[in-house]
């Protein structure tokens, strides 16, 4: 049917499902085999296999028809173990400082001043810059990523980080201690 590689990627070009069609059989099975090495779990390779195929038809204007089709998949399909390993990293870590957190806050015993603290951290909340604090609550309160809130935003992921940044920071000065473990509670551990 596709005769060649060159013509196998001009027809995913075009949007052509059988190439598609013709494409996942042809390397999935072995796709899931390399990326279960990788990851050493079956339902995980899965995930990532799956999402690397979706993406690459998402984006299929852009495949170069010089390219090696298979090359590309095992390549993009490193990139995404990759990619899903550092997010776990990143949960681990956001779990512990959040356990550490709940820990520091339990040692203030006084549920009153819990509360005190959980309102003026609110209030600073409420007195950050209009663009700030909108980029702050999508973050922490909507649990939405930097680049789901550029996209939304319609700005550069660059931009909201310093409205991130800038939010703690103001947020930190006004409050000094324990205003991290604040945070955890009033947000939990949503992802950035």
């Amino acid at each position: 049917m596709f005769s060649s590689q060159k013509k196998l990627i001009k027809h995913l070009k075009k949007g052509h499902t059988g190439a598609y069609s013709f494409l996942v059989d042809l390397h999935y099975k072995e796709l899931c085999d390399y990326a279960s090495n990788l990851a050493r779990d079956n339902f995980k390779s899965e995930d990532i296999v799956q999402n690397v195929i979706v993406r690459m038809w998402q984006q299929r204007e852009k495949l170069n028809t010089n390219i090696s089709i298979k090359n590309y998949l095992y390549k993009s399909v490193y990139n995404e173990f990759i990619d899903q390993y550092r997010k776990e990293v990143a949960v681990t870590k956001l779990e512990k400082k959040y356990i550490e957190s709940l820990d520091t806050v339990i040692e203030v015993q006084d549920v009153t001043e819990i509360n005190r603290l959980m309102k003026l951290v609110q209030n600073e909340i409420e007195r950050l810059p209009p663009r700030c604090k909108e980029t702050f609550l999508l973050s922490k309160q909507e649990g939405l990523t930097y680049v789901e809130i550029a996209e939304y935003q319609n700005v550069s992921v660059n931009t909201v980080e310093k409205q991130m940044v800038k939010a703690l920071s103001i947020i930190r000065k006004k409050m000094k201690e324990k205003v991290m473990s604040i945070l955890f509670l009033l947000f939990g551990t949503k992802k950035t």
